[in-house]
Protein backbone atom coordinates (compact mmCIF):
# COMPACT_ATOMS: atom_id res chain seq x y z
CA UNK A 1 0.00 0.00 0.00
CA UNK A 2 2.27 2.39 0.87
CA UNK A 3 4.45 1.48 -2.51
CA UNK A 4 1.34 2.40 -4.32
CA UNK A 5 1.10 5.79 -2.63
CA UNK A 6 5.03 6.88 -3.03
CA UNK A 7 4.57 6.28 -6.85
CA UNK A 8 1.41 7.42 -7.40
CA UNK A 9 0.76 10.51 -9.71
CA UNK A 10 0.75 13.02 -6.77
CA UNK A 11 4.25 12.14 -5.79
CA UNK A 12 7.33 14.04 -7.64
CA UNK A 13 10.93 14.11 -7.80
CA UNK A 14 13.48 17.14 -7.10
CA UNK A 15 16.88 16.75 -8.70
CA UNK A 16 19.33 18.73 -6.56
CA UNK A 17 23.04 18.44 -6.67
CA UNK A 18 25.23 19.26 -4.01
CA UNK A 19 29.06 18.44 -3.08
CA UNK A 20 29.57 16.90 -6.15
CA UNK A 21 26.48 14.77 -6.45
CA UNK A 22 23.13 14.61 -8.00
CA UNK A 23 20.39 13.27 -5.26
CA UNK A 24 17.02 12.78 -6.45
CA UNK A 25 14.24 13.42 -3.25
CA UNK A 26 10.62 12.15 -4.08
CA UNK A 27 8.06 14.39 -2.36
CA UNK A 28 4.26 13.98 -2.24
CA UNK A 29 3.23 18.13 -1.65
CA UNK A 30 -0.21 16.94 -1.67
CA UNK A 31 -0.03 15.03 1.55
CA UNK A 32 -1.48 15.90 4.71
CA UNK A 33 1.97 16.36 6.58
CA UNK A 34 4.32 19.15 5.81
CA UNK A 35 6.68 16.72 6.22
CA UNK A 36 6.79 15.24 2.70
CA UNK A 37 7.93 18.53 0.63
CA UNK A 38 11.60 19.13 0.56
CA UNK A 39 11.41 23.12 1.33
CA UNK A 40 14.12 25.53 0.49
CA UNK A 41 15.64 25.81 4.30
CA UNK A 42 17.32 22.83 3.71
CA UNK A 43 18.41 23.09 0.37
CA UNK A 44 20.20 27.05 1.25
CA UNK A 45 21.72 24.22 4.31
CA UNK A 46 23.09 21.61 2.24
CA UNK A 47 24.81 24.28 0.02
CA UNK A 48 25.85 26.13 3.10
CA UNK A 49 28.05 23.34 4.11
CA UNK A 50 29.12 23.02 0.59
CA UNK A 51 30.64 26.37 0.25
CA UNK A 52 32.67 25.93 3.60
CA UNK A 53 33.62 22.48 2.98
CA UNK A 54 37.46 22.55 2.31
CA UNK A 55 39.16 23.63 5.42
CA UNK A 56 37.61 24.35 8.47
CA UNK A 57 34.82 23.25 10.59
CA UNK A 58 32.55 21.73 8.35
CA UNK A 59 35.60 19.94 6.34
CA UNK A 60 35.23 16.27 5.71
CA UNK A 61 38.18 15.95 8.05
CA UNK A 62 36.71 17.34 11.15
CA UNK A 63 33.35 15.71 10.52
CA UNK A 64 34.55 12.08 9.58
CA UNK A 65 32.43 9.87 12.41
CA UNK A 66 30.64 12.92 14.00
CA UNK A 67 27.30 11.55 14.91
CA UNK A 68 24.65 14.01 13.80
CA UNK A 69 20.55 14.05 14.82
CA UNK A 70 18.22 15.43 12.16
CA UNK A 71 14.95 16.32 13.63
CA UNK A 72 12.10 16.56 11.35
CA UNK A 73 14.15 15.11 8.68
CA UNK A 74 11.11 15.15 5.96
CA UNK A 75 12.51 14.23 2.65
CA UNK A 76 15.99 14.15 4.42
CA UNK A 77 18.03 16.94 2.35
CA UNK A 78 19.68 18.44 5.03
CA UNK A 79 21.10 14.91 6.40
CA UNK A 80 22.30 13.85 3.39
CA UNK A 81 24.41 17.14 3.38
CA UNK A 82 26.40 16.33 6.79
CA UNK A 83 26.53 12.28 5.48
CA UNK A 84 28.38 13.60 2.33
CA UNK A 85 30.97 15.02 4.33
CA UNK A 86 31.74 11.74 6.47
CA UNK A 87 29.11 11.88 9.39
CA UNK A 88 27.21 9.27 10.76
CA UNK A 89 22.91 10.46 10.08
CA UNK A 90 20.33 9.22 12.43
CA UNK A 91 17.46 11.04 10.12
CA UNK A 92 14.22 11.35 12.27
CA UNK A 93 10.56 12.50 12.07
CA UNK A 94 6.78 11.19 12.48
CA UNK A 95 5.93 7.67 11.45
CA UNK A 96 3.39 9.08 8.71
CA UNK A 97 6.89 10.76 6.99
CA UNK A 98 9.34 7.91 7.56
CA UNK A 99 8.25 5.17 4.69
CA UNK A 100 8.96 8.49 1.94
CA UNK A 101 11.98 9.65 4.15
CA UNK A 102 13.84 5.47 4.06
CA UNK A 103 12.79 6.16 0.52
CA UNK A 104 15.13 8.80 -0.51
CA UNK A 105 17.59 7.67 1.89
CA UNK A 106 17.96 3.98 0.10
CA UNK A 107 17.84 5.43 -3.13
CA UNK A 108 20.33 8.46 -2.63
CA UNK A 109 22.99 5.95 -0.54
CA UNK A 110 22.85 3.60 -3.57
CA UNK A 111 23.45 6.41 -5.91
CA UNK A 112 26.54 7.27 -3.83
CA UNK A 113 27.88 3.99 -3.49
CA UNK A 114 27.96 3.48 -7.10
CA UNK A 115 29.05 6.46 -8.18
CA UNK A 116 32.46 5.77 -5.46
CA UNK A 117 32.52 2.38 -5.24
CA UNK A 118 34.92 1.90 -2.75
CA UNK A 119 35.13 5.40 -1.21
CA UNK A 120 35.41 6.16 2.50
CA UNK A 121 34.18 9.87 2.53
CA UNK A 122 30.34 9.01 2.94
CA UNK A 123 29.14 8.44 6.08
CA UNK A 124 26.53 6.66 6.64
CA UNK A 125 22.37 7.67 7.21
CA UNK A 126 20.06 5.68 8.80
CA UNK A 127 15.97 6.74 9.73
CA UNK A 128 14.06 6.09 13.16
CA UNK A 129 11.29 7.49 14.75
CA UNK A 130 11.39 10.55 17.00
CA UNK A 131 8.11 12.53 17.85
CA UNK A 132 9.47 15.58 19.66
CA UNK A 133 9.21 15.37 23.89
CA UNK A 134 8.98 11.87 23.81
CA UNK A 135 11.38 10.40 25.84
CA UNK A 136 11.13 6.39 24.51
CA UNK A 137 11.99 7.89 21.38
CA UNK A 138 15.02 10.39 22.27
CA UNK A 139 16.80 7.45 24.52
CA UNK A 140 16.44 4.83 21.98
CA UNK A 141 18.35 6.96 19.58
CA UNK A 142 20.97 6.67 21.85
CA UNK A 143 22.14 10.73 22.93
CA UNK A 144 23.85 13.20 23.06
CA UNK A 145 24.99 13.79 19.82
CA UNK A 146 27.95 15.95 18.46
CA UNK A 147 25.28 18.20 16.28
CA UNK A 148 21.84 18.23 16.28
CA UNK A 149 20.09 19.79 13.13
CA UNK A 150 16.47 20.52 11.65
CA UNK A 151 15.57 22.93 8.96
CA UNK A 152 12.35 23.90 8.41
CA UNK A 153 10.95 22.94 11.68
CA UNK A 154 9.25 26.03 13.19
CA UNK A 155 6.05 27.04 11.84
CA UNK A 156 3.34 26.97 14.83
CA UNK A 157 3.91 28.35 18.08
CA UNK A 158 2.91 24.79 19.77
CA UNK A 159 5.45 22.90 18.66
CA UNK A 160 8.57 25.71 19.90
CA UNK A 161 8.93 24.02 23.59
CA UNK A 162 8.83 20.25 23.00
CA UNK A 163 11.62 21.39 19.87
CA UNK A 164 13.03 23.05 22.41
CA UNK A 165 12.95 19.90 25.20
CA UNK A 166 13.65 17.63 22.69
CA UNK A 167 17.06 19.62 21.27
CA UNK A 168 18.11 20.11 25.28
CA UNK A 169 17.47 16.18 25.83
CA UNK A 170 19.80 15.28 22.42
CA UNK A 171 22.53 17.72 23.63
CA UNK A 172 25.84 17.55 25.37
CA UNK A 173 28.15 20.33 26.47
CA UNK A 174 30.39 19.82 23.49
CA UNK A 175 26.93 19.54 21.28
CA UNK A 176 26.50 22.13 17.88
CA UNK A 177 23.02 22.76 16.55
CA UNK A 178 22.76 24.26 13.25
CA UNK A 179 19.03 25.25 12.44
CA UNK A 180 18.03 26.30 9.40
CA UNK A 181 14.62 28.52 9.05
CA UNK A 182 12.48 30.44 6.78
CA UNK A 183 10.31 33.51 8.50
CA UNK A 184 6.77 32.69 7.13
CA UNK A 185 5.31 34.44 10.48
CA UNK A 186 7.24 36.58 12.48
CA UNK A 187 5.89 36.64 15.67
CA UNK A 188 6.69 32.58 16.08
CA UNK A 189 9.93 33.77 14.46
CA UNK A 190 10.71 36.39 17.56
CA UNK A 191 9.01 33.65 19.58
CA UNK A 192 11.74 30.75 18.89
CA UNK A 193 14.87 33.33 18.83
CA UNK A 194 13.57 34.66 22.32
CA UNK A 195 13.33 30.45 23.26
CA UNK A 196 16.57 29.75 22.22
CA UNK A 197 18.56 32.54 23.64
CA UNK A 198 17.19 31.45 27.12
CA UNK A 199 19.10 27.79 26.68
CA UNK A 200 22.13 28.25 23.88
CA UNK A 201 24.25 30.84 22.42
CA UNK A 202 23.20 31.78 19.09
CA UNK A 203 24.48 32.83 16.55
CA UNK A 204 23.28 33.70 13.23
CA UNK A 205 25.25 33.14 9.57
CA UNK A 206 25.80 36.09 7.50
CA UNK A 207 24.93 35.77 4.07
CA UNK A 208 28.01 36.00 2.79
CA UNK A 209 28.82 32.79 4.44
CA UNK A 210 26.24 31.10 2.34
CA UNK A 211 26.30 29.73 -1.13
CA UNK A 212 25.76 33.00 -3.94
CA UNK A 213 22.59 31.60 -5.04
CA UNK A 214 20.97 29.61 -2.53
CA UNK A 215 20.04 32.22 0.23
CA UNK A 216 17.40 34.28 0.54
CA UNK A 217 16.59 37.45 3.35
CA UNK A 218 13.53 35.55 4.57
CA UNK A 219 16.04 32.20 5.22
CA UNK A 220 18.14 32.19 8.21
CA UNK A 221 20.73 29.98 9.87
CA UNK A 222 21.35 29.18 13.37
CA UNK A 223 24.81 28.10 14.78
CA UNK A 224 24.55 27.24 18.57
CA UNK A 225 25.67 25.85 21.65
CA UNK A 226 24.22 25.27 25.36
CA UNK A 227 24.90 28.11 27.99
CA UNK A 228 27.18 26.98 30.73
CA UNK A 229 25.85 25.99 33.46
CA UNK A 230 25.92 27.82 36.64
CA UNK A 231 29.64 27.97 38.25
CA UNK A 232 31.10 26.68 34.83
CA UNK A 233 34.43 28.49 34.46
CA UNK A 234 34.21 27.57 30.71
CA UNK A 235 31.80 30.12 28.90
CA UNK A 236 30.15 28.32 25.81
CA UNK A 237 30.21 31.47 23.77
CA UNK A 238 33.79 31.85 23.78
CA UNK A 239 34.09 27.66 22.68
CA UNK A 240 30.80 28.73 19.90
CA UNK A 241 33.05 31.72 18.79
CA UNK A 242 35.99 29.55 18.49
CA UNK A 243 34.18 26.37 17.07
CA UNK A 244 32.58 29.13 14.31
CA UNK A 245 35.64 30.58 13.41
CA UNK A 246 37.19 27.37 11.75
CA UNK A 247 34.27 27.59 8.97
CA UNK A 248 36.56 27.77 6.37
CA UNK A 249 35.54 29.63 3.05
CA UNK A 250 37.64 29.11 0.00
CA UNK A 251 36.80 29.55 -3.54
CA UNK A 252 34.66 27.47 -6.41
CA UNK A 253 32.07 25.33 -4.92
CA UNK A 254 33.59 25.89 -1.26
CA UNK A 255 34.39 29.13 -2.15
CA UNK A 256 36.10 32.15 -1.02
CA UNK A 257 33.76 34.37 0.84
CA UNK A 258 35.20 37.75 -0.85
CA UNK A 259 32.91 39.97 0.61
CA UNK A 260 33.21 41.24 4.14
CA UNK A 261 30.70 40.97 6.48
CA UNK A 262 31.06 44.42 8.61
CA UNK A 263 28.33 43.69 10.52
CA UNK A 264 28.96 41.29 12.34
CA UNK A 265 31.24 40.26 14.81
CA UNK A 266 35.14 38.86 14.75
CA UNK A 267 33.41 35.55 13.82
CA UNK A 268 31.82 36.55 11.71
CA UNK A 269 28.49 36.07 12.79
CA UNK A 270 25.87 37.98 14.02
CA UNK A 271 25.19 38.23 17.74
CA UNK A 272 21.25 39.24 17.56
CA UNK A 273 20.49 36.18 16.04
CA UNK A 274 18.48 38.25 13.25
CA UNK A 275 19.28 41.77 12.13
CA UNK A 276 18.31 41.38 8.39
CA UNK A 277 14.86 42.59 7.33
CA UNK A 278 12.62 40.29 7.48
CA UNK A 279 10.23 40.51 5.06
CA UNK A 280 10.90 39.01 1.24
CA UNK A 281 12.96 41.08 -0.73
CA UNK A 282 11.01 42.06 -3.97
CA UNK A 283 11.89 39.50 -6.67
CA UNK A 284 12.00 40.94 -10.26
CA UNK A 285 12.64 38.34 -12.75
CA UNK A 286 15.05 38.88 -15.85
CA UNK A 287 13.57 41.05 -18.44
CA UNK A 288 15.53 39.74 -21.67
CA UNK A 289 13.40 36.53 -22.41
CA UNK A 290 15.93 34.70 -19.73
CA UNK A 291 14.85 31.77 -18.39
CA UNK A 292 14.41 31.42 -14.83
CA UNK A 293 16.68 29.35 -13.00
CA UNK A 294 15.03 26.54 -10.77
CA UNK A 295 16.01 28.39 -7.50
CA UNK A 296 14.58 31.70 -8.80
CA UNK A 297 11.07 29.66 -9.72
CA UNK A 298 11.13 27.98 -6.37
CA UNK A 299 11.25 31.35 -4.26
CA UNK A 300 8.86 33.03 -7.00
CA UNK A 301 6.20 29.73 -6.16
CA UNK A 302 6.80 30.42 -2.48
CA UNK A 303 5.84 33.92 -2.82
CA UNK A 304 2.72 33.45 -4.66
CA UNK A 305 1.94 30.84 -1.48
CA UNK A 306 2.42 33.08 0.80
CA UNK A 307 0.41 36.33 -0.72
CA UNK A 308 -2.33 33.60 -1.98
CA UNK A 309 -2.68 32.38 1.72
CA UNK A 310 -4.05 35.60 2.50
CA UNK A 311 -6.31 36.28 -0.29
CA UNK A 312 -10.01 35.22 0.39
CA UNK A 313 -12.34 34.80 -1.92
CA UNK A 314 -16.22 35.70 -1.07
Amino acid sequence: MEAERLNSPDTSAILFEVLGHQLQFSQDPNSRHLGTTVWDASMVFAKFLEKNCRKGRFSPPKLKGKRVIELGAGCGVAGFGMALLGCDVVSTDQTEVLPLLMRNVERNTSRIMQMNPGSDSFGSIQVAELNWGNADHIKAVGPPFDYVIGTDVVYAEHLLEPLLQTMLALSGPKTTILLGSEIRSTNVHERMLNLLKRNFEVKNVPKTKMDSKYQHPSIHLFIMGLKPSEGSAETTSHGLDQQINKVGTTDDKCGEDKDGDNSSGADGLDDSGCNEAEEDSILVPNTQNEKLSEWEARRFGSMAARLLRDVRIT
